[in-house]
């Protein structure tokens, strides 16, 4: 099964999902499934009248949608309408949009501090490697394409238990 990608294309756009909460909802919709703005709000300490708002948003620029299961004619369950979000190179030199690029990779940071803080004892099939390559920016686009394919494999599969893979391609000091 291959990953479903929201490719973020204009700033409008990338200033809608680069809000720190409307990343959060959009983040626990894809890793626990549809939730309502409620669920939600408890889950992330909100209220659901702000959950509620910001999800109205993310629906506004195509991000969440309503579940295909309704629950109940009372709360509406709202779903991830994709995999992954990608933000292409270019947003960066949109004006204003570094600021909203850098908002969104400082978060991405911060995921992965508190997954490295969370780290506390191994487990099997968990672990850390890392590589030094010396690549040419094609072979690096070829690589990450590579990656996604392998990754797409094991996705959506119901295993015993929940990880965060985090592939980065950072410049070597």
């Amino acid at each position: 099964m291959s990953l479903t990608q929201k490719v973020v294309e204009d700033l409008d756009t990338l200033k809608a999902v680069s809000h720190p909460l409307r990343m959060r909802l959009l983040g626990a919709l894809r890793r626990n499934g549809p939730a309502t703005a409620t669920e939600l709000g408890r889950e992330l300490g909100e209220s659901s009248g702000s959950t509620s708002y910001h999800l109205r948003q993310l629906e506004r620029f195509g991000f969440v949608g309503d579940d295909d299961r309704q629950s109940s004619g009372r709360e509406r369950r709202w779903k991830a309408l994709h995999d992954m979000t990608s933000f292409p190179h270019s947003l960066a030199q949109l004006d204003g949009g570094r600021e909203y690029v850098d908002g969104v990779r400082r978060r991405q940071e911060e995921l992965l501090r508190e997954g490295l803080d969370a780290w506390t004892e191994p487990r099997p099939g968990i672990g850390h490697s890392d590589y030094f390559l010396t690549l040419d920016p094609e072979d690096l686009e070829a690589l990450e394409r590579e990656l996604s394919d392998v990754i797409a494999r094991y996705t959506h599969r119901s295993g015993s238990e929940q990880v965060a893979l985090h592939v980065l391609a950072l410049p070597s000091p």
